[in-house]
């Protein structure tokens, strides 16, 4: 008898019910529309109340249905897929919130002469004004940082994937966990050390110098995983053929891994775009344009962002120009996430099929 007769003659209490596709978007839409009426009918004025009991009722509903239409097991699946999900807008609300909040308030101002002035005899609390002082020291302060930190850091992950053995990589690698940690203020107290010790003025480079400290064991670490995903087969293969170390990492694991090596310079690049402190302490903030970041005070956004805020007074115009700052800052960043997709696209290994 053939596979198929002994499984058309299977009874059909061995054939488990299954729920529709549709299902889990009817049970979140009745969850929501419950949450609705709850809410309403206890007069709880906050939407966040609302979600959160539409979420504890798509994972009840959920459960239920699924235990009396599918069965204990596959409900338990089925939990375990929408928690998942509740999660992820979870996290999600505060994202949208924050995004939306930017974009919302910093439109005000944002615009061409917004972007192309400085705020050089403008009073914090007066209107007009500008944030082009600010783009040219963040661009500078950053990519000086990149310049320093991000060759460094990759060389130390290639040291301690491709040669590190012994106590000497141990030791790299428990300061580079070390220097993780270490606050951004903390990396500007260093610089600032220095600075004093040789009787120096605030100037852009020092910010960068600090900016790079936080900079390099981002890069270390992102680098180091993404080295360790090259298989051993293609090191072995071009040792093989008589290719020496240095080349292998230089033509083989590099370009294998520059995709992910990428990824890790842009992700240490933007958490470095954002920091306050080190500037405030090393560079101090500048009204006019200042060009060179190896003589003189210069301005960041970060900083542009803070002292609106700080020197407001509460200002209106001194609030629409820190919000249009952080929206150009949020854009940097983007910018900065495209350009490396594209890279690491571009230099990626082509594999065939």
């Amino acid at each position: 008898m053939s596979t198929a007769l002994v499984t058309d003659k299977l009874p059909n209490s061995l054939r488990s019910a299954r729920l529709p596709k549709w299902s889990p978007w009817a049970i979140a839409a009745g969850s929501v529309a419950v949450a609705v009426g709850i809410g309403l009918g206890a007069g709880l004025s906050s939407k966040v109340q609302w979600g959160l009991i539409a979420a504890i009722l798509f994972v009840v509903g959920t459960f239920v249905i699924s235990t009396v239409v599918e069965g204990k097991r596959q409900a338990k699946d089925r939990i375990a897929t929408s928690l998942v999900w509740v999660a992820f807008l979870i996290a999600l609300v505060p994202l949208i919130s924050l995004i939306w909040t930017t974009v919302k308030r910093g439109v005000k101002v944002l615009d061409p002469y917004f972007l192309t002035h400085s705020m050089g005899i403008v009073a914090d609390t007066d209107p007009g004004g500008g944030i082009y002082h600010a783009i040219i020291g963040s661009l500078e302060q950053v990519g000086l940082a990149t310049l320093i930190g991000a060759p460094i850091g990759v060389l130390t992950a290639v040291y301690l994937v491709e040669y590190g053995r012994g106590g000497l990589a141990r030791a790299v690698t428990f300061f580079v966990d070390v220097m993780t940690g270490i606050p951004s203020v903390v990396a500007g107290l260093f610089i600032l050390s220095l600075m004093l010790m040789f009787n120096m003025e605030p100037f852009g480079f020092a910010g960068s110098l600090a900016l790079a400290i936080l900079m390099m064991p981002v890069v270390v670490r992102s680098t180091e995983e993404m080295l360790k995903l090259v298989p051993n087969e293609l090191r072995e293969a071009s040792l093989a053929l008589g290719v020496p170390k240095w080349r292998t990492i230089l033509k083989v694991v590099l370009p294998t891994s520059i995709g992910g090596i990428t990824t890790g310079i842009m992700l240490a690049i933007a958490r470095i775009a954002g920091e306050t402190a080190p500037i405030l302490l090393l560079v101090w903030g500048n009204s006019f344009i200042n060009n060179n970041p190896f003589s003189g005070a210069q301005q960041a956004l970060p900083l542009y962002i803070y002292q609106q805020y700080a020197n407001s007074s509460g200002s209106p115009a001194a609030y629409d120009r820190a919000w249009a700052a952080s929206l150009t800052l949020i854009a940097f960043v983007m910018i900065l996430n495209l350009v490396a997709r594209g890279i690491a696209r571009w230099k990626a290994p082509k594999t065939g099929r």
